[in-house]
Order: C-alpha cells, then structure tokens, then sequence
C-alpha cells in the first residue's frame, strides 16, 4: 500500500545531521548545502516508485546543481527485514543508477524520524537558509512513467533558487512506507 507524506510545512527548518556515503566518507548536513538550496530526498533500493523516478531525479539533480541547489539521498529503511536496502546493496544502487550527490545511510532511523520522513521517495525542499519549501512529489509519474510530465520537483527548485520561497501550491510525492525498525 502507498503512502502519501503532508504537504510543505513553510519555514520548518531542517535538522542537522552526519550519515556515511557509499563513498566511503560521512558527510553533515552543512557539508552538503547548496549556495542556493538543498534537497533531501529519502530513497531506498528496492521500492517500485524509487525504481520509476530514479533517473528522473538524477536528471534533475544534475539540472539543480547548475541552479546552485544541492542534492542529498538518505536511505533509512531497516536492512534487517530489507536486506536489499542494506549499504552494500547501496554502493551497487548508487554505481549501477551513477548518482550525481551522495546517498547517505541512516541506520539508526534517527534522521528520517527528525524529518518526519513517510515513504520512499519523499523529498524534502529547502532554501538557502535551510527553510522548507517544498515537500511534493517529483512528477506526476507513480510507479508508471507520465511521458512528458511537468518537473514539479525541479520547477519548485528553480523557484527555490531564484526567490527563496516554495510554490503554494504542491502534490504530495508517493511511495512505499519507510521501513521502521521494531520496537
């Protein structure tokens, strides 16, 4: 079953963190930061609706990046019930799709907890004052790719960038729930 994550909550600051890369470095919050902006988008391995945008995010963080916004991936499903999301599995994620920013892993669940993180994939856009300004979806693509589909997530980015503020109106992003760890 799907799950849907509340629209932008404007202004909410975003939570500080330091995750390991697939890289091999650990990387904070601070370190990462576009001039501009910075997205956060909370992915996993194995999700059908990760599967489907993946190489329209890469797209778009690739397009974001000239606007001066930053891109950040943070996979925080437990790898116990969901090996396929454990870091190893991660590193060959991230070579296999060539992702242009990090992807970080959250083993203890406590970013993704601080973030309020539903479902992957769930993306989180802030201004360069790290205000939220966007919490929508990536396209109107599903598990099924809409050809031609407006880029909301990078046109709110590119809004982002120039004004510092979100569009009003935002379509919540869906995907599968983040997988929490028991107890």
């Amino acid at each position: 079953m799907a799950a849907i994550p509340p629209i932008c909550d404007f202004g909410w600051k975003a939570p500080r963190f330091t995750l390991p890369a697939t890289d091999g470095r650990s990387y904070s919050l601070d370190q990462l930061k576009g001039r501009n902006g910075t997205l956060v988008a909370f992915i996993c391995n194995h999700c059908p609706y990760v599967k489907s945008v993946i190489g329209r995010l890469v797209r778009d963080a690739s397009d974001m990046d000239a606007l001066g916004i930053a891109t950040i991936a943070i996979n925080a499903n437990d790898a116990v019930q969901y090996p396929e999301d454990g870091f190893a599995d991660m590193e060959v994620f991230a070579a296999a799709n060539r992702l242009p920013f990090p992807y970080l892993h959250d083993e203890s669940q406590t970013v993704a907890r601080a973030y309020g993180a539903i479902c992957t994939p769930d993306f989180f856009g802030f201004n360069a004052h790290l205000e939220l300004q966007y919490r929508g979806r990536l396209d109107a693509s599903r598990k099924d790719v809409v050809p031609d589909a407006r880029r909301d997530l990078y046109e709110a980015m590119k809004q982002v960038a120039a004004t510092g503020q979100g569009p009003e109106a935002q379509i919540a992003s869906m995907g599968c729930s983040i997988k929490w760890k028991a107890g």
